[in-house]
């Protein structure tokens, strides 16, 4: 029988195959990836638009930078922001629980606004739309981090910088939203000291191998280090229980351990409660391992994560495959060559410009001898006249001679001029002619403002409908993680609704369903059964605003009162400003009551406690009375008529029997 491998053994194979694997993707993508990091200095950065062998043809001369490359950026990162996209939960077949796709809603807005998701968003956006690829990542943190009894968690959504140099996955994975994916690598450096003094680890003491990996892990000055991301598959046994009711149950092994000392305790337990274990199957379940490695070791084996996947979130701005190589660009790449062409010409331009204009006179020395500081000072004191020496001839006799020659003004080549135009054009081109927005006049059509804004907004759908996908991939990802962390039992979570208002939400609280009268646990999920799907347009503040507009418009067609009431009210709630919270409110109750809106839970509560409390009309328990005395005098008339009834029936029985008494005697 073989020697059972030691766990350090363990760790040391899948150490060695994680960097095996990471020299693999790293030579596949460092090209790419390299390119990505250029675009995006060359738009972020003074300087970087002339790095390289471009800028070494101009040196000591004259290097303008014109970026209208940033311009451009800015300016899709704005439609962006103007437009969030946002993840929502529904059903996969249609019927499932709405109320706790609701929950789910809730508490994802939640995490996002505690742990500043938008720097998130933002960042690998940024990145994404300039060099091509970008990502953020989720973790499960604490909810109170000094706490040392509360092992509550929430997830955070956290920026990932320089992804493109950082962040990479297997080359199996083909999947824009890496969810094929089965390895994960997130790279990140320190200094030397920080990693002797956190790790106890001396990088000088690392074995050299045989083999030779191209990423150096050690450098001088800083220490690589790599979050490793592993998918595997992991079997678990399900025992199957069935109740003295009929009612079924199954339990893992790990919830078993949970909820006993050993796995034997709490099956004699369920079996006290009236529960016998009927079978067990053997399941193969998804799971990601995570472990903390540098070039030389597995520094942490941080175990399995919450969740079924590996939680960092890319985002390619354009992507595809060539020659089986994953490719990748953002927005600068095409602009680099037109803006350098340009850039070359003004700054050219600007050399020419900064030469001389005046056409300089050139003398013989003789000529000037004595009076150079004159000729020298004639641009600063403007000498109303100069003077120069008389010059003699070969037989003595003075001549007089002027300058040998004059210098010549430069001239702007005519080719420059033609050229600079069509680079001005090759550059709207690329980058979308954004300056049809500015073209834009008081008295053009609402339609052909429409018009030119859906050009414009075309130019920058492409990233945001890839940026929808990872966002899509994001809500999966969550929900994975949140159904194996928010399920303690009625544990209070924060909320966040769509239109931001702060709620409060109870987990696996016991409710009587209202259906079956059987006990369950309301906002269990583990019962999450859904899909994720994104909405790309408008913010919830800009959708209001354009519902005020539709609204008042309406008014000024309707004539009906109350129709113009309901409009009104909606107006009204819907308005945005400073001090105007309590008005919507008031407003919505005063729909709710109308019946144009569907209360919500605590409404309706208050509507049924309020009803409860009222006080009667005089009017209506006039009206109560009287209705109640209809009826009395209608069961007093029903019990007369069936007394009659009865009556009749006793004589008509009664002359029966006379009857019969009668014919009795004349059959004997």
């Amino acid at each position: 029988m073989m020697a059972r491998q030691s766990k350090a053994d363990t760790l040391a194979g899948i150490h060695a195959e994680a960097r095996e694997l990471f020299d693999r993707v790293q030579a596949a993508q460092a090209p790419e990836r390299k390119q990505c990091v250029e675009d995006r200095r060359f738009y972020s950065i003074p300087g970087a638009m002339w790095e390289g062998s471009f800028g070494e043809m101009f040196e000591n001369k004259p290097k303008i930078e014109i970026n209208k490359l940033m311009l451009s950026i800015m300016r899709i990162v704005s439609e962006y922001r103007n437009n969030r996209i946002s993840v929502d939960f529904v059903s996969k077949d249609g019927t499932g629980d709405d109320n706790l796709a609701d929950v789910c809603d809730g508490l994802y807005r939640a995490d996002e606004q505690d742990s500043c998701a938008n720097e998130a968003y933002d960042n690998a956006f940024e990145e994404g739309l300039g060099g091509g690829f970008g990502a953020w990542r989720l973790r499960a943190c604490y909810e109170d981090e000094e706490d040392d009894e509360d092992e509550r968690q929430r997830i955070k959504f956290e920026p990932i910088y320089d992804a493109d140099t950082s962040v990479f996955f297997d080359l199996d994975a083909k999947r824009q939203d890496k969810s094929d994916a089965k390895h994960c690598w997130v790279v990140s450096s320190i200094t030397r000291q920080e990693y002797i003094a956190q790790y106890d680890d001396d990088p000088a003491s690392w074995p050299k191998n045989t083999r030779a990996h191209i990423f150096d892990w050690s450098t001088p000055d800083i220490i690589y280090i790599a979050e490793y991301y592993r998918i595997e598959e992991v079997k678990e046994t399900v025992h199957h229980f069935v109740g003295l009711d009929g009612e079924k149950l199954k339990h893992t092994d790990d919830e078993l351990d949970d909820m006993a000392d050993d796995i034997d305790a709490a099956i004699a337990l369920l079996g006290e409660q009236g529960y016998v274990k009927v079978r067990d199957k053997t399941v193969k379940r998804r799971k990601c391992h995570k472990y903390l490695m540098s070039g030389s070791k597995i520094l942490e084996d941080c175990g399995y994560i919450a969740g079924k996947h590996i939680p960092i979130i890319p985002y390619y701005a354009k992507r595809w495959y060539i020659d089986n190589i994953e490719r990748c660009m953002g927005h600068v790449r095409l602009g680099k060559d037109p803006t350098r062409l340009k850039n070359m010409q003004v700054s050219k331009l600007a050399e020419i410009s900064a030469l001389s204009s005046v056409e300089k006179p050139i003398f013989h020395p003789e000529q000037i001898a004595g009076h150079q500081v004159m000729w020298q000072e004639d641009n600063v004191k403007n000498y109303p006249y100069l003077l120069s020496n008389l010059m003699e001839g070969p037989d003595g006799q003075p001549i007089a001679t002027g300058p040998v020659a004059y210098t010549k003004s430069p001239q702007i080549p005519p080719a420059m001029a033609a050229l600079l135009q069509l680079t001005e054009a090759d550059l709207a081109e690329v980058l979308g002619r954004q300056q049809d927005g500015e073209k834009l006049e008081p008295n053009m059509s609402g339609k052909a403002v429409e018009l030119v804004q859906q050009r414009l907004d075309m130019q920058a759908f492409i990233y945001l409908s890839n940026f929808a996908k990872s966002m899509q991939r994001c809500g999966e990802v969550w929900l994975s993680m949140a159904k194996d962390l928010y399920t303690e039992q009625d544990r209070k979570m924060k909320s966040v609704g769509e239109a931001g208002n702060i709620e409060s939400v109870e987990m696996m609280k016991p409710t009587l369903d209202a259906k079956t009268g059987e006990l369950v646990n309301a906002n269990d999920l583990t019962k999450a059964d859904f899909d994720t799907v994104v909405d790309v347009g408008p913010s919830f503040t800009t959708r209001r605003e354009a519902v005020v507009r539709s609204l008042t418009n309406m008014m000024g067609v309707t004539t009906d009162p109350e129709t113009m009431q309901i409009l009104q009210a909606m107006v009204l709630m819907n308005m945005e400003g400073e001090g105007l919270s309590d008005v919507r409110e008031y407003y919505r109750k005063k729909l709710v009551t109308m019946g144009v809106l569907e209360p919500n839970d605590e409404e309706r509560e208050a509507m049924e406690q309020a009803a409860q409390n009222q006080q009667p009309n005089p009017n209506d328990l006039y009206l109560m009375s009287e209705a109640e005395k209809a009826q009395a005098q209608a069961r007093e008339s029903e019990a007369k008529t069936g007394l009659i009834l009865a009556q009749t029936d006793g004589e008509r029985a009664d002359t029966l029997k006379t009857m019969k008494e009668i014919r009795e005697p004349a059959a004997l």
